[in-house]
């Protein structure tokens, strides 16, 4: 537990949020965070699609990725390197704790 503790919030917020988009049914239209869709002021925002794009590459559906958002592959690349991030930084930071 206590090493749970010393993650860093964000690479705990990353990991969860690839692993729930690996874990859910991208061809179905789900309830939507985006305030704009919401109020049903904009039929496109640059955002909107994005999740389902990386869920799409996740579930190897690339053509289906491309066409919910083309930023999808772009996304996920970004954020699997900040999570490669998140974790040398907590593992050199261990690592020089340890041995001073």
């Amino acid at each position: 537990m206590k090493h749970l503790k010393s993650l860093p919030l964000e690479l705990f917020f990353w990991v969860t949020a690839l692993v729930l988009m690996a874990a859910t049914n991208a061809n179905e239209h789900h309830f939507t965070l985006c305030p704009l869709a919401n109020l049903g002021l904009a039929d496109w925002c640059p955002g909107c699609g994005l999740g389902r794009s990386i869920s799409h590459i996740l579930h190897g559906e690339f053509t289906k990725s491309f066409y919910e958002h083309w930023l999808g592959f772009p996304a996920l690349i970004i954020i699997v390197y900040r999570i490669i991030t998140l974790i040398k930084h907590k593992t050199s930071k261990k690592y020089l704790t340890t041995n001073t």
